[in-house]
């Protein structure tokens, strides 16, 4: 059976390395446990860290966490849904909004429920996904403000998580002037500009980001040690925190050329032949792992001379040539991940999970 692991060690590791940079940049922050998928060991050892704030995008979660950890600070972090608002107030610490009339109903259950529900209204600077357009933002913050049980602890944006619009100094000295504005006109203190994701953490080193800019929530560098703008590994970052293991469940030397009449495969995929590779045969390696679990682009292969051939629901299929490796059947073959491919792995209930 397939398997993904999350060291321990490492996980620590990048923990650290992204604890002292933010502490030394006056900037707090968040751990985003939503690729986690609720996986309630792995959870724990995110809350064993320390942290004392996390964020999610899904309720399950978020109340798995409370039950967890009553005292960490829990964040639903896309605009809630009308039908989830009871949970979200009581699950959720605070949420990210777009929405007055959201907003009216999260200050409506927060006073059923005796709470006061704060909220971080998320800006649109140029994305384009979710976020309150800049000419709005008065007579929207106005409104909010006039809400009971609702709190205003933050501004916020996301960059680069739909179009990829990427994070620039310009942007986040908007924003800081979206906060300043706001407090000018309502005298109100607004305590946080979430603007920080990971694809963000870049811009500290280079000196960046603005000093406005205190607030960061991170999930793929904690797991990944990924540098998004450059797409590397920051250094002394770990990059393989989670790491799929596959069983060779086949290996079998066959023509290279499919035999036969062929149509499209189950995935509406036509393979085109090669005329040179008639006659060929190379060692196929089918692994325990599918797309139902993982789309090989998402894999990384440790053994660099793997080649990708296909798969099946249930099967992956590998081109390992001549075998000079000497793979066997009930090998395991390790792979590192990309965001996306842990995602839908951790969101598998046939692929097992282990802590090491």
């Amino acid at each position: 059976m397939a398997y993904l692991t999350l060291d321990r060690k490492k996980l620590k590791t990048n923990y650290d390395y992204l604890n002292k940079l933010f502490k030394s940049n006056g900037i707090e922050w968040a751990i985003v446990t939503k690729m986690l998928c609720g996986y309630e060991p792995y959870i724990k050892e995110v809350l064993n860290l320390g942290i004392k704030e996390v964020c999610d995008a899904r309720i399950s979660n978020l109340r798995k966490i409370k039950e967890m950890a009553p005292d960490v600070e829990t964040v639903y972090i896309k605009p809630p849904a009308k039908r989830a608002i009871g949970d979200i107030v009581k699950y959720a610490d605070a949420s990210f909004n777009t929405e007055f009339h959201t907003i009216k109903l999260l200050s409506e259950e927060a006073g059923r429920q005796g709470k006061v529900h704060k909220v971080i209204i998320m800006i649109e600077l140029g994305d384009l996904r979710e976020g309150v357009m800049g000419d709005h933002l008065m007579d929207f913050y106005e409104s909010v403000f006039e809400l009971p049980n609702i709190e205003v602890t933050g501004i916020g944006s996301n960059l680069n998580c739909l179009h990829g619009v990427m994070p620039s100094h310009d942007k986040f000295i908007q924003l800081s002037l979206y906060k300043q504005l706001i407090e000018a006109k309502f005298n109100r203190k607004i305590p946080w500009v979430t603007g920080g994701t990971s694809v963000v953490i870049p811009l500290i080193d280079l000196h960046q980001l603005p000093a406005g800019v205190n607030h960061f929530r991170v999930g793929e560098t904690l797991y990944f040690g990924t540098d998004l703008v450059h797409q590397t590994i920051f250094e002394g970052m770990e990059h393989d925190v989670l790491r799929l293991y596959a069983e060779i469940i086949e290996i079998t030397e066959k023509p290279v050329v499919p035999i036969g009449t062929m149509e499209a495969n189950p995935s509406g995929e036509t393979y085109e032949i090669n005329e040179e590779d008639y006659g060929r045969t190379t060692h196929r390696c089918i692994l325990d792992v599918g797309l139902l679990d993982i789309n090989s682009d998402y894999l990384i292969p440790e053994d660099k001379t793997f080649e990708f051939v296909g798969a099946s629901s249930d099967m992956l299929v590998l081109d390992i040539d001549d075998n000079d490796q000497g793979y066997k059947v009930g090998d395991l073959i390790p792979f590192d991940l990309k965001y996306m491919g842990a995602l839908t792995l951790l969101n598998s209930s046939y692929i097992g999970k282990r802590v090491i």
